[in-house]
């Protein structure tokens, strides 16, 4: 495991105006925290979800960095070095 993110040169979006999980949305359920795809913008569920739409998206898109959008929150996630990335303001 990496102990420094190596993708950090891969963040296009920092923030979002959507706040709701649009895959839950879609199938009419609900969600805990939401996490943005900081290469594509997509606004998925947390892995305490039901759903974990965040961590599907990062299996269908290979989409590296993940920041959490919750209300005093800016935490970064790496799925591919699997650490914490630091945090990435809005």
């Amino acid at each position: 495991m990496a102990t420094k993110c190596t993708h950090l040169n891969q963040i296009k979006i920092t923030s979002t105006d959507v706040h709701v999980c649009e895959d839950c949305v879609k199938t009419g359920d609900t969600w805990v925290h939401l996490r943005l795809c900081l290469s594509c913008g997509h606004v998925g569920c947390c892995d305490s979800s039901k759903n974990k739409h965040a961590t599907k998206h990062f299996h269908k898109t290979k989409h590296p960095l993940i920041r959490s959008i919750e209300p005093g929150e800016s935490w970064t996630w790496c799925y591919v070095d699997e650490i914490e990335a630091g945090d990435i303001g809005a």
